[in-house]
């Protein structure tokens, strides 16, 4: 198992016991007359509210849902008709029983059932349990599905072997809105979970295809971060680029692992690592994946 993944399980398991939940506001930003985007304590949830109901994306921690609720009723007095996920990591899905519970049928790739339905092993050989069957996606995907809801065409795209091997974009075509999970973290390195499926290269081509949907006016919703433009989603894509092209050539100088030169291989990146993912994360999880 590798260390970085070793490192972010402890980190999260930690941050979930000490975090504060009553601390936390769950805040809503309008991005169109039809999309909204809420933060919080996990990652970015997005919203498309109209007369069939709610859609939405992501859910966060199961103890911020009564929270969530309490925004969505400024927001509209609909209920959740459905609920995507965008993967399966527990800032994302927490919520997924609670919300199954009040209506709401969850949407996801095929993987995400697969990764909430069963147990998980995790680095030194801990375990992450089956989700409760209500938490599961009751409705799920291959390689692309559209939901037809509100007068929109929610496109949802499967993203292969990024973040984790169960990532999808959503993408409203009317309102040219895409929520692109943890497939972007915005302004920060990124984790990618290899234990889960997850690589470098993977998340270069989930950039790029972003950048194939995205014009100049699209809003973007990162899994992390601030709402986003294009010209946000260029400066991410040159980072990874750039981290890729670093570490391949140390690799091919035959540099080891503990001779690795973290602040030259982020030169011009040194404040992208003040999340969870710091510098030596982010060099030691490109290394690893170009060496085994």
């Amino acid at each position: 198992m590798k260390i970085i993944t070793i490192i972010f399980a402890l980190f999260l398991s930690a941050s979930l016991y000490c975090q504060n939940w009553d601390e936390i506001d769950i805040k809503p930003i309008k991005v169109t007359d039809n999309i909204y985007m809420l933060t919080g304590g996990g990652g970015n949830i997005g919203l498309c509210v109209g007369e069939d109901g709610i859609v939405m994306i992501d859910d966060q921690f199961a103890p911020l849902s009564e929270k969530i609720n309490a925004t969505l009723r400024e927001i509209s007095d609909q209920e959740i008709k459905y609920l995507i996920n965008t993967h399966w990591h527990g800032d994302h899905t927490g919520g997924n029983e609670n919300f199954a519970n009040d209506g709401a049928t969850i949407v996801a790739h095929d993987n995400v059932h697969k990764r909430l339905s069963t147990e998980q092993i995790r680095p030194f050989g801990r375990t992450t349990p089956a989700s409760p069957e209500a938490a599961w996606p009751q409705l799920t995907f291959d390689e692309r599905m559209t939901i037809h809801f509100n007068g929109q065409s929610i496109h949802l795209i499967h993203i292969h072997n990024a973040h984790t091997d169960g990532d999808a974009f959503v993408y409203f075509p009317e309102d040219n809105v895409l929520h692109m999970g943890d497939c972007f973290f915005k302004d920060r390195f990124p984790y990618i979970d290899r234990d889960m499926g997850g690589s470098p290269d993977g998340a270069i081509k989930a950039v790029e295809l972003a950048l194939m949907i995205a014009d100049g006016e699209t809003q973007i919703i990162p899994g992390h971060g601030s709402l986003a433009n294009k010209d946000d989603l260029l400066r991410y894509h040159t980072m990874l680029i750039t981290m890729r092209d670093r570490i391949k050539k140390v690799i091919k100088e035959n540099v080891s692992e503990e001779d690795l030169d973290f602040d030259s291989l982020t030169q011009d990146y040194e404040t992208w690592g003040g999340g969870f993912i710091n510098n030596e994360k982010m060099v030691k999880t490109f290394f690893s994946a170009y060496t085994d």
